[in-house]
């Protein structure tokens, strides 16, 4: 690939640093806004019963404390990317940063729970922001084999997010209030925005005539209402009225963003040439396919260690050690990689980790196992999963000139984020059938009679113990192994069916991906990132 950069305007910084310590600051705050979001997806969880004792939720509030930061962190990210580029980096990155720093201030001093969910939207909107564009900065300032280990390191730093959030999330609410999970954020943005400021440089398209708002609604539109139907999926049920009509909108809007953008052509906010490079249509297939299975799959594996096993939060984090070491382990190899050999054999190495991992599963799960039986498939998920993250970020960023970074960027996290909401909602919603089937199989189940469907169920949610404790001494302790024995065969199967979605997205990085399709940055590229002042940024104001 090819393309030429005349039109577009060199970086500017604040005032002078050294190259290194410049790189090196703007790293650490791409590392730190991944750990801060990830953090907030998982150490939120933790601490939902204390948030709905203090401010009196009910079940659908809780659901919202969580769909509300979800649903626009997933579809703001094309949106952040695209104004990313047009805008500045730098400044929608620190627009974001302010925007989440807030939002957090706000989420710890909620006084109910409409407080609560509208400033988790916001929060949601500013780490979209935060994940659209953190990569970028990378890529802007650093260059081969750097930028695969810096992202390498981006990568480690949400993984690691995930990997803490629940330690950490128990401890702040066991030690203090819920609401410093919040809270905890504040002087980090604010650090975070003003060293930003310092060290991080400007950089935008002067191609780009205005910003595409026809575009940017219309898609926002289509991507919530697809984003909540798979939410409310489960609950609602995928056949009922509301959730078909959500999917249905869902389709119309996006083909009227198609035309949209066609029409816009060099306006549009998404370039539609996009999807002709074969190899960005690998790594949306694979980003899709891939999140969804190790996402669902990691989500479940700790539901199955709290609710199951009865282990705690910190407890928890502390068992699962072996996947997120496993995932730095690779992630750092993949980094170093990424700039040495075609990103097709990455992502190939992340699909076999990731769906081998999933299919060990069922083998080394019983009835009576704890969870030392999930050391070694929680490590080579870890493995698989490693490779993908920073190979990802690499693709993303190469895969178009460095003036369209941010669009594709933005459109492969989407994907990304639409994976790891699809496979939660999916992969529970099986996972729950199949344990509510096997335990109405189970020797148990005749004798409970028509309670058994009912029980059954409450056994796939964990939370059949005090049902159990009502039964005979006999039936409770048959019905006791008989649910045991139904959540390791469920968990079992329905890793088998996130082992096969990832076995296809290995199949479409061996199809699709190619290193051809990768863009080699000329020296005219590098210029533009020369420490120069900025020009001006455009009038954010600017008419569709």
């Amino acid at each position: 690939m090819s393309a030429s950069e005349s039109a577009t305007t060199p970086p500017g910084s604040g005032p002078p640093a050294s190259p290194g310590l410049r790189r090196g600051w703007v790293l650490a705050l791409a590392v730190v806004s991944g750990f801060m979001l990830m953090l907030d997806v998982t150490a939120v969880n933790v601490a939902l019963p204390s948030l709905r004792d203090d401010l009196d939720g009910s079940f659908t509030d809780m659901q919202w404390v969580i769909d509300s930061y979800t649903l626009t962190l997933a579809v703001f990210l094309l949106t952040a990317g695209s104004l990313a580029d047009r805008l500045g980096r730098k400044r929608v990155f620190l627009v974001g940063f302010l925007l989440f720093t807030l939002a957090s201030l706000l989420c710890g001093l909620a006084w109910d729970m409409t407080s609560l969910n509208v400033a988790r939207a916001f929060q949601g909107i500013g780490g979209a922001v935060l994940f659209a564009v953190g990569p970028i900065l990378i890529g802007q300032e650093y260059h081969g084999l750097e930028r695969g280990k810096a992202l390498g390191i981006f990568a480690g730093g949400s993984g690691m997010g995930i990997a803490l959030g629940p330690m950490i999330g128990g401890a702040i609410t066991d030690s203090t209030s819920w609401r410093w999970i919040f809270l905890v954020n504040v002087p980090l943005g604010i650090a975070a925005v003003l060293l930003g400021n310092r060290y991080a440089r400007e950089w935008r398209d002067t191609r780009a005539r205005s910003i595409d708002w026809l575009g940017l609604v219309v898609f926002s539109a289509a991507l919530a209402m697809l984003v909540f139907a798979i939410l409310r999926g489960e609950s609602d049920g995928w056949g009922s009225a509301r959730i078909i009509g959500l999917f249905a909108g869902s389709v119309i809007l996006l083909a009227v963003f198609a035309r949209i953008e066609a029409v816009r052509k060099d306006r549009a906010m998404l370039d539609l040439s996009l999807f002709r490079v074969r190899s960005f249509n690998g790594l949306a297939t694979v980003s899709l396919l891939l999140t969804a299975a190790a996402m669902g799959a990691i989500f479940l594996m700790l539901a199955y260690m709290q609710n199951e096993l009865g282990h705690s939060a910190w407890d928890t984090g502390l068992r699962s050690m072996p996947l997120y070491v496993a995932m730095l382990i690779t992630g750092g190899v993949a980094g170093v990689l990424t700039a040495r050999t075609s990103p097709r054999h990455l992502m190939v190495c992340a699909g076999v980790g990731v769906s081998a991992g999933l299919l060990l599963m069922a083998p080394f799960l019983e009835g009576d196992s704890d969870w030392t039986a999930l050391i070694i498939p929680m490590t080579v998920l870890g493995l698989g999963f490693g490779f993908y993250n920073p190979t990802r970020a690499a693709m993303a960023i190469s895969v178009v000139e460095p003036r369209k970074t941010g669009m594709s960027n933005g459109m492969s996290e989407t994907f990304q984020q639409v994976g790891m909401v699809l496979g939660i909602a999916v992969m529970g919603a099986v996972y729950e059938a199949r344990v509510s089937e096997h335990f109405g199989q189970s020797a148990v189940a005749e004798r409970l009679g028509e309670s058994a469907h009912d029980l059954g169920e409450l056994v796939a949610v964990g939370q059949a113990g005090t049902v159990f404790e009502s039964l005979p001494g006999g039936t409770a302790a048959a019905a006791s192994e008989a649910a045991s024995a139904a959540v390791a065969s469920g968990l079992g199967d329905v890793m088998a069916v996130g082992g096969i979605a990832a076995a296809v997205g290995t199949l479409a990085a061996i199809v699709l991906i190619r290193r051809r399709d990768m863009y080699e940055s000329t020296p005219e590229d590098l210029a533009l990132f020369e420490d120069q002042r900025a020009t001006p940024a455009p009038d954010s104001s600017l008419a569709s």
